[in-house]
């Protein structure tokens, strides 16, 4: 410590180079780390002693720092003791919605769907590496050599990823999808422009109903946040099982069973995949289950589930239009191993799922739904789809895209099954008068025959 006096009975914070307060820093983590390890004090308790602690050793390292300095030093000491380092301020900042870390230098975040450069720095590798450690830890996952991938979730729930040398070249990386301390609900989804009234009134109706709904998109694109508000349509009366690999939901009911993934140990045992948990889900007697993503084998049991009694089951898939999902969950069944000719899976998918659900991330940042599609069946060997919302871009205005989802006019096949659970959607819903909408009905059905 004689090397943090400088000399003197008080240095002035002119007289102390950077690299002597990093040293004063680590000096004061290290110290207070050292103290705590093995302590089993409340978090509270050992919070309050690491804020004495850190005092006294601050007024005994004979250094008079501004206030602003010396609070900014303590709460960083802090977030490297008890949060998560470097990025704590971004993960407590509510404008940032993603934090992504490329190496130790370079950390970027997401705010209002932008991508934003930051001035935040990791020391090096093992610094990075540390905090990975810190946030898998008490999940009981692993991240090594042998093994250098890692999905995990904060305490709130944000989603983690996280990847090392050698895959990763640069350095260790971190990708954090937070999520907002404030549930969105379908109206915020509405003043954002995500979707329109007539639009929330339909989806409320079909969830209700206990249609089968998939919501497709691409990364980033709010997939995740329809499904909660979607989900939250679901009566408090139904027992919902939810499954993921990184526990991502935040439903509000109270009969909810959450089910994570577990990734193999060391040895290549005792992982428990997607495709795990939907076989398992379905002894569980659940009346609705939802999978937080569908991305492997475990679709081919997801459609069987549709279509044996789990009515109501809602999922997520990456793709970029409704009729790229129905390509998707093709391509997702025949990975589960079963030789199965194409044009059986289609009819697997058309006769299990009802309606599709595009969610994409525009060009300027903006989340909407551009898309809300009935599985209306096959044609052929086909699967047919019917926009009955469709978004139309009507220019783009200093450098936001003018454009709103509307409806096309065409009432969905399934509307009896709407009728039955009491939603009797008037035709402004589905935008056109009745005398046209039961019109294109009937042109519809006619050619199905």
């Amino acid at each position: 410590m004689s090397r943090l006096k400088m000399g003197k009975e008080n240095a002035s914070p002119s007289a102390l180079s950077s690299p002597d307060l990093l040293k004063l820093k680590y000096y004061l983590i290290n110290t207070v780390s050292r103290e705590l390890e093995g302590s089993d004090l409340p978090a509270e308790e050992r919070k309050k002693f690491a804020v004495e602690r850190l005092d006294d050793i601050y007024k005994r390292a004979n250094v008079n720092l501004p206030d602003d300095m010396r609070v900014r030093m303590f709460k960083e000491v802090g977030n490297e003791i008890f949060g998560f380092g470097p990025i704590q301020k971004l993960l407590g900042d509510p404008s940032v919605t993603e934090v992504m870390v490329n190496g130790p230098k370079s950390v970027y975040v997401e705010r209002n769907g932008k991508l934003v450069k930051t001035p935040v720095k990791f020391e090096d590798d093992d610094h990075v590496r540390s905090i990975i450690e810190r946030i898998i830890a008490p999940l009981g996952r692993r991240v090594d050599e042998d093994s250098p991938t890692v999905d995990a979730r904060l305490p709130d729930g944000s989603r983690v990823n996280a990847i090392i040398r050698p895959v990763a070249i640069d350095g260790p990386s971190i990708t954090i999808r937070k999520f907002a301390e404030d549930k969105l609900g379908v109206t915020d989804l509405i003043n954002f422009g995500s979707m329109t009234e007539s639009m929330a009134e339909f989806l409320r109706a079909c969830v209700a109903a206990r249609l089968n709904v998939v919501i497709s998109g691409g990364t980033g694109s709010g997939k995740t946040t329809l499904l909660n508000v979607l989900s939250s349509f679901i009566g408090g009366d139904e027992r919902i099982v939810t499954l993921e690999d990184a526990a991502e939901l935040q439903l509000q009911q109270d009969h909810v069973v959450r089910l994570e993934t577990k990734p193999p140990n060391a040895d290549g045992e005792g992982g428990v995949s997607i495709r795990d948990l939907v076989k398992n889900s379905l002894r569980m007697r659940p009346d609705r289950i939802i999978v937080g993503e569908v991305r492997g084998g475990e679709a081919l049991d997801m459609l069987q589930a549709m279509n044996t009694g789990h009515d109501g089951s809602l999922a997520t898939v990456h793709s970029n239009s409704p009729r790229d999902a129905i390509a998707r969950l093709a391509t997702l069944v025949l990975m589960a191993g079963m030789d199965l000719p194409i044009d059986v899976v289609n009819k697997q998918i058309a006769s299990a799922v009802d309606l599709i659900v595009q969610q994409t991330r525009l060009k300027d940042g903006s989340r909407k739904v551009i898309a809300v599609s009935e599985v209306a069946g096959m044609e052929g060997d086909t699967v047919i789809l019917s926009d009955i919302f469709k978004f139309k871009q009507e220019g783009i205005r200093d450098g936001k895209i003018i454009g709103q989802t509307e409806p096309t006019g065409l009432r969905p096949m399934f509307a009896s099954k709407l009728e039955d659970a009491g939603f009797n959607l008037g035709a402004d819903v589905f935008g056109g008068s009745v005398a046209n909408i039961l019109s294109s009905n009937r042109d519809r059905k006619r050619r199905r025959r």
